[in-house]
């Protein structure tokens, strides 16, 4: 494959962090970025140089460094100034702090997730509604707000997921929208009203998302992934294997099941928290997300059930698609994570969970020892005219070789949205504060979609209520005529 470099930067770029989607995003910076290599600094606790010989070949540095919250601006301020970049790929730093400082003095930012310098031990003595994401957007709102210019651009939550799925998001409501228009939706509406179609394009010219999703119905959106990789390797007792930061994952896990709470939602489920401030367009469960199991679906795959574990898409996608009249929401859709990771993952979760979710001390990122599958990950927009609609990325472990060598599909799909969030912050500058749902998702996944294999938007007649239950009226489970209710999707 022939690749050209079409991003010119002429600053310095720290890079924080060099696990293993940092391993898999150097590749594409040396390819697409137009820059002095030489201005490029790796930092990270480990001394990981052994995994990246092109890019010190390159003239990168690397500095092997424990960031701490004493010494975080001091160390910042030694290898990046005004219009500079921190691409922040740092596990339990706290990423609002390094936000700060960088719109304080002038440089650009970007992570892939909100994260903190908490413990698992101090999340403990927390109420749920603490313990969660929407926690953490509202304190890096109220530090945006703070502010008396918007200052560089800062793009947080902003790899695959968050990240490319609110852009997925936008591409599938106008793929929705577009058919609707052209076949009346519904088969027994074959035809939409002067009324209605007039709506419809006028959001859709807009264009207004959220009224797109509430002109088409579109009532629950999941973020579906299935993980098929399997190694030659197998997962030993006390080892935990994933496809990503292991770290990353347990830190997901143990923390409570977090989603967008859609008003069509008739009952709140057991064990739901809601918050008391803010736009209030989430709710929390009492229990881990890798322990909340739901319904949902994937193309390839088909029916799956996943985690609801938390993620910072089920608060900026819900909140981005909420029609307010007068301060009260009128429209909103239930939006959170329904995740099927890898065997090797499933089983040193169960295996964690066991143990009183205290995390293995023996850690394994897969590679090289993929024998094969794909990582299926997109948005599944469920309730409206067309009943479903999955749009997303269907990328095998064999492209991904193809495409960046020894690295695996998830990665890559991580590292290529961070590709294209680098492109438009390069090209927008002065944005301020944004997270993915404000950004032109057009500019980035024309950079992304090289790196995301195949790339589908497709509707399905899958419903939540068509999944097999050997139990059906004798496990208390409430029915109804809406099947696009919580209660229908939660497994336990």
């Amino acid at each position: 494959m022939t690749h050209t470099r079409n991003i010119s930067f002429g600053g310095s770029v720290l890079l924080l962090g060099c696990g293993s989607v940092s391993q898999c995003l150097q590749p594409l910076l040396l390819r697409h970025l137009t820059m002095d290599f030489q201005k490029l600094t790796i930092l990270d606790m480990v001394d990981r140089r052994d995994t990246i010989p092109d890019t010190l070949s390159a003239g990168a540095s690397y500095v092997r460094h424990t960031l701490t919250q004493d010494n975080l601006e001091s160390t910042l301020e030694q290898y990046v100034g005004a219009g500079d970049l921190v691409i922040n790929l740092t596990w339990n730093i706290d990423g609002a702090q390094i936000v700060e400082w960088c719109h304080d003095n002038g440089v650009l930012y970007v992570d892939t997730a909100l994260e903190a310098w908490e413990s698992a031990a101090d999340l403990l003595e927390l109420r749920p509604t603490e313990r969660t994401l929407y926690a953490a957007h509202m304190e890096i709102r109220e530090l945006r707000d703070s502010w008396d210019e918007p200052g560089p651009t800062a793009v947080v939550e902003h790899g695959a997921n968050p990240g490319l799925v609110s852009h997925w998001t936008k591409v599938a409501l106008e793929d929705i929208t577009n058919e609707i228009l052209k076949t009346g939706g519904a088969a027994e509406q074959p035809t939409v009203s002067v009324e209605r179609r007039e709506r419809l394009e006028s959001a859709l010219a807009a264009p207004d998302y959220a009224r797109l999703a509430m002109e088409t119905g579109v009532k629950v959106i999941h973020i579906s992934e299935r993980d098929t990789q399997i190694s030659k390797q197998p997962k030993e007792v006390g080892e935990f294997v994933n496809t990503w930061s292991v770290k990353g994952l347990f830190e997901e896990g143990i923390g409570p099941a977090e989603l967008g709470w859609g008003t069509h939602e008739l009952n709140l489920p057991d064990l739901a928290y809601v918050h008391e401030s803010g736009p209030r367009n989430q709710i929390c469960l009492a229990r881990p997300g890798s322990s909340t199991w739901v319904k949902s679906w994937v193309p390839l795959g088909g029916p799956i059930t996943g985690m609801m574990i938390q993620h910072g898409e089920a608060f900026t996608i819900s909140d981005h698609l909420t029609v307010w009249d007068e301060g009260v929401p009128v429209y909103r859709p239930t939006v959170h994570y329904a995740y099927l990771p890898t065997d090797a993952a499933i089983a040193s979760l169960h295996e964690y969970q066991m143990q009183g979710f205290q995390l293995q001390t023996r850690h394994r990122i897969m590679n090289d020892d993929i024998l094969s599958g794909r990582d299926e990950l997109g948005v599944l927009l469920l309730g409206h005219d067309l009943n479903g609609w999955w749009t997303g990325s269907q990328l095998s472990i064999e492209e991904t070789r193809q495409l960046v060598p020894h690295q695996n599909a998830t990665t890559l799909q991580v590292a290529a949205s961070l590709l294209g969030a680098i492109s438009w912050i390069v090209r927008h500058p002065d944005r301020g504060l944004c997270v993915p749902d404000d950004i032109d998702h057009h500019e980035v996944l024309s950079v992304a979609d090289p790196y995301l294999g195949e790339r589908v938007s497709v509707p399905t007649n899958w419903r939540p209520t068509a999944m097999t239950n050997p139990f059906a009226g004798f496990d208390g489970a409430r029915s109804g005529d809406d099947p696009w209710q919580l209660r229908n999707f939660l497994v336990r």
